[in-house]
């Protein structure tokens, strides 16, 4: 070490320690829990729960209600990351962590907001719900998000992103479970996935460690301005998230009317049992390629051919949906998409953290990355009912998803500073 320069505090130095199965179990359980109450609402409860209240106009109203909430989550991801980065808690003499703080009340919280928007029998009610749920769990998802840069050696976080990366879609089959055979009356089904998010969460936030930030090593610019990453001076991280963006428009042009579709396009007799097949198979395909690729990503040190497949095979399973709106189209379209998106979420995020600025602001840093995972859920909306009503139905709008997702995939070539 050279003399006089003092060694970075353990919050902020580069992780060298591989994490044990135990921490990594951990966060997948949380991870669980908060992606849980992310799309079992958006993909069931919410569509059942607004065509109660206004089934004339269900697609409009659900649109307006997820773009809302999609619009809290742009702002609460980064706001709650940068706060996170800046938090120094202390207490009897003791300094404790500054993520878990966050993990533990948002979780609280947004148990809470689930539970009474169950209740609520409005669209304006639905909405600042969902939106109050957004806010919380985004702040969670902000602290868990930064756990892997924070804890994690760069040659292990491929493998960590694969199985960090599987409850994006298993928490959607697990909710799916749950408010469709065991909690099937949509109030219930709510509270069931409250309870859920509580139990999955918090021991994460209870049981692993969490260094301190000493205040001396606090980011020093203003919170606000802070939020801005110039793309001038750090263009990989520019493109990472430009590209991320462009899969994440792709993700919800193809997913966000995936029960009407089913109903109005395919005809399927049973939409709902019909979502829920799909889910499972994607699910499955998912599980099988994300850890599998994290880790031959992580051995050979290689990044963005894998990234650029990825999409390959996505836009190929969406220009299957616009072509053949079929059952059977549909379920090979699900394998596609789970294999390509397990392989996706896995690399892509292990490469992230690979382009993070500084240190010292990690969890900003990438909740402003997770703009481009939010921000989507405000554009599909606008861009897909649009065109489900009056551009063209289900065909144009997977077309796009093609397209769009293609091209998020292949300019991650950009990117310079990652194989």
């Amino acid at each position: 070490m050279t003399a006089g320069i003092a060694p970075l505090p353990a919050a902020l130095a580069e992780p060298t320690v591989p994490v044990r199965r135990s921490w990594i179990a951990l966060l997948f359980s949380a991870n669980l829990g908060v992606w849980m109450a992310f799309f079992t609402p958006i993909q069931v409860l919410l569509p059942n729960q607004v065509e109660l209240i206004d089934p004339a106009n269900k697609e409009a109203m659900f649109g307006w209600v997820t773009a809302l909430g999609a619009l809290a989550a742009v702002i609460a991801n980064p706001l709650a990351g940068a706060l996170s980065d800046r938090t120094s808690p202390r207490l009897g003499g003791r300094d404790y962590g500054r993520r878990h703080v966050w993990t533990f009340s948002s979780a609280i919280l947004g148990a809470v907001s689930l539970a009474i928007l169950g209740q609520q029998r409005t669209i304006v009610g639905v909405a600042v719900c969902w939106i109050a749920a957004q806010v919380c769990f985004n702040a969670a998802l902000a602290t868990l998000t930064a756990a892997i840069p924070d804890r994690v050696p760069v040659a292990q976080r491929g493998g960590v992103s694969g199985w960090v990366g599987i409850p994006q879609s298993l928490g959607l089959v697990v909710g799916a479970v749950l408010v469709t055979a065991i909690f099937t009356e949509n109030k219930a089904g709510y509270y069931a996935v409250a309870v859920a998010v509580l139990i999955l969460a918090l021991p994460f936030a209870l049981l692993t460690p969490d260094d301190p930030l000493p205040r001396t090593h606090r980011p020093r610019a203003p919170l606000l301005a802070g939020l801005w990453i110039s793309p001038r001076r750090h263009p990989d991280f520019a493109w990472a998230w430009g590209t991320r963006f462009l899969v994440q428009v792709g993700n919800a042009l193809g997913t966000l009317y995936l029960l009407y579709f089913l109903q109005d396009g395919v005809g399927y007799h049973d939409p709902e049992g019909g979502l829920l097949v799909l889910i499972l198979i994607y699910t499955a395909g998912m599980m099988a390629t994300a850890v599998v690729a994290g880790r031959l990503s992580d051995r050979s040190g290689r990044r963005k051919v894998f990234v650029i497949w990825s999409g390959v095979i996505m836009a190929v399973a969406a220009v299957l949906l616009a072509v053949w709106p079929l059952w059977a189209t549909a379920v090979v379209a699900a394998v596609l998409l789970g294999a390509g998106y397990g392989v996706y979420l896995a690399v892509d995020a292990a490469l992230i953290t690979q382009v993070l600025p500084r240190a010292t602001d990690r969890g900003k840093d990438l909740g402003v990355i997770n703009i481009a995972n939010s921000a989507p859920q405000v554009l599909g909306p606008a861009m897909s009912a649009p065109i489900v009503v009056h551009l063209g139905g289900y065909p144009t709008l997977y077309a796009l998803t093609a397209v769009v997702t293609l091209l998020g995939s292949v300019f991650v070539v950009r990117i310079r500073s990652v194989a």
